[in-house]
């Protein structure tokens, strides 16, 4: 049998362009898109990395550097007032934590519940171990919607506010640099020390509860 005659006019049968992607096609298409991000990733700086990114700048060190210890430190200059942190609950925690603090769509944070039972109790009051913690907390994350909104201040006013829905400040306390890591929680003395040799460890809890982590 002879090969088909190709007439004039007659359209060229060729194969699927399926069958011309091979495994080796596809790889070195693969390899020719990489090869410009291999390179420039093999472009590496004595001690700057490998090309990526850009120098963090002493201003944004500075902006997230914000964590504040046990102890106080770090925490930053301001004062504020249980009154001013009323204020400050109404516009921006109620909604999510209940009037009262007693829970809505976010967890409650004032009870009268405790730790021991069925059902621990992880309210403020009954389960945070130290008041710079809950400062730190909400200066850093609160409001949900919109975190970091406060200030020094109202960071300050508004941590009095919710111990003194606690029951752990007076109505008409404050809170400021001094004051805030005076504050003794009820549970203070309920956690564990993981890491002894942090230089914010407190060595009197360490000592008295030992590390099983």
């Amino acid at each position: 049998m002879g090969k088909p005659v190709l007439r004039v006019g007659q359209p060229e049968i060729s194969a699927p362009r399926s069958a011309l992607r091979t495994p080796l096609t596809t790889l070195l298409f693969l390899l020719a898109g990489l090869a410009p991000i291999l390179l420039r990733a093999g472009d590496v700086h004595p001690g700057h990395g490998p090309a990526l990114g850009r120098p963090v700048l002493k201003e944004e060190i500075r902006r997230w550097d914000t964590s504040i210890g046990p102890d106080g430190r770090g925490l930053p200059a301001g004062r504020g007032t249980v009154l001013a942190g009323r204020a400050l609950y109404e516009a921006h925690c109620a909604h999510c934590h209940g009037p009262n603090g007693e829970g809505a769509s976010a967890e409650h944070l004032v009870s009268d519940g405790m730790l021991t039972g069925e059902w621990p109790d992880k309210s403020i009051g009954s389960y945070w171990p130290y008041a710079t913690t809950l400062f730190d907390f909400l200066r850093r994350s609160m409001p949900m919607d919109r975190p970091g909104l406060l200030s020094d201040d109202q960071s300050y006013a508004l941590t009095a506010y919710l111990l003194y829905m606690n029951g752990l400040l007076a109505e008409d306390g404050y809170l400021d640099t001094r004051t805030l890591p005076q504050r003794v929680m009820p549970n203070r003395n309920g956690f564990v020390n993981c890491y002894p040799d942090s230089p914010l460890s407190d060595d009197s809890q360490n000592s008295r509860l030992g590390s099983s982590c």
